[in-house]
């Protein structure tokens, strides 16, 4: 395909990606009550905890967050609001652990995890969708890239919308460790930290905290906790085997991903014009401003650019719009 023209345009004074990236954490509010509580068990004995808003469409919407995010984050509610709104149910979902409840087994979430995508597209199947669309931000993007091009894909999926995706995993974990986006490494950090020393009070013999303050970048976390505990050898394998970039040409379904180019997370192996001009499936829009899960826009009704972009790209996909 070739690549898309953007659309977005930012607002006066957000033409800054670590401005796009920070203001909408700290000033977007969005509602999310309304949203139906579940637990889905999972097959070797954990759980998913999924939010559910139901009653608008036959068609479904499936939500997959950002490394450290949740289902309530307002990128989230902002897309499930939206295609709500466009006649679509919506269901956003928590990687394991990221809930606000530990998940029961010293294994987390990573960026490979496609199987947990899996999982709760077929409980959506097995609710009676017969039309699934996927949205992922950031880890959650590149989960939702690597399902459709590296494993067997359900039946119910129809699109792909992914946001600011580090399809690059071990580049982009270089980019993160750089001078300029310690901010951010920080905040990363002190989150997983969190989680692993609560995993290391419940699995002492195979979790151990004694000296994390060590640790400065994903390189490290990574070799540390996240290979030995998924079943990798390295920070180097579980980038390889997890990266959603070699599998992108793959893809054989309708596939927008949608990565600023002043976004302060992304390497330039990050935007695949080559792969995407090649493939007849996968659609690249590289807007010149909208940072990391940004694209702020200014209006009452908080609508920000993307939600409108993934809604404007599952409707041509919809089969009650063909």
């Amino acid at each position: 395909m070739p690549l898309i023209s953007s659309t977005y345009r930012p607002p006066l004074g957000f033409a800054n990606g670590y401005m796009q990236s920070i203001y909408p954490t700290l000033f977007r509010r969005l509602a999310t009550s309304h949203l139906q509580h579940e637990t889905l068990e999972l097959s070797d004995g954990d759980f998913l905890d999924l939010d559910w808003s139901c009653g608008y469409g036959k068609q479904l919407v499936i939500v997959s967050h950002g490394l450290e995010g949740h289902s309530r984050r307002p990128y989230v509610a902002g897309v499930v609001r939206e295609a709500n709104r466009q006649g679509y149910d919506a269901l956003s979902w928590n990687f394991r652990g990221c809930s606000g409840r530990p998940n029961r087994l010293a294994r987390s979430y990573h960026s490979g995890a496609t199987e947990d995508l899996a999982a709760v597209i077929h409980h959506a199947q097995n609710q009676g969708y017969q039309h699934v669309h996927l949205v992922g931000f950031s880890m959650g993007g590149n989960l939702s890239l690597l399902y459709l091009g590296r494993d067997s894909v359900a039946t119910a999926v129809r699109s792909a919308v992914a946001f600011s995706v580090p399809c690059d995993l071990k580049a982009s974990a270089e980019q993160l460790a750089k001078r300029r986006n310690r901010i951010f490494m920080w905040r990363f950090l002190r989150d997983l930290r969190g989680k692993m020393t609560e995993k290391a009070q419940r699995f002492p013999g195979q979790v151990q905290v004694d000296d994390f303050h060590q640790i400065r970048n994903f390189r490290q976390f990574d070799d540390r906790y996240t290979a030995p505990l998924h079943g990798f050898s390295s920070a180097l394998d579980y980038w390889a085997r997890s990266s959603c970039l070699p599998y992108l040409s793959h893809i054989q379904h309708p596939a927008l991903l949608v990565n600023a180019l002043d976004d302060p997370f992304l390497a330039p192996s990050c935007y695949p014009r080559a792969i995407a001009q090649s493939s007849p499936w996968l659609h690249l829009e590289l807007p010149a401003h909208g940072g990391h899960v940004g694209f702020v826009e200014r209006g009452k009704d908080q609508v920000y650019w993307m939600e409108r972009r993934a809604m404007a790209f599952i409707r041509q996909h919809s089969p009650d719009n063909k």
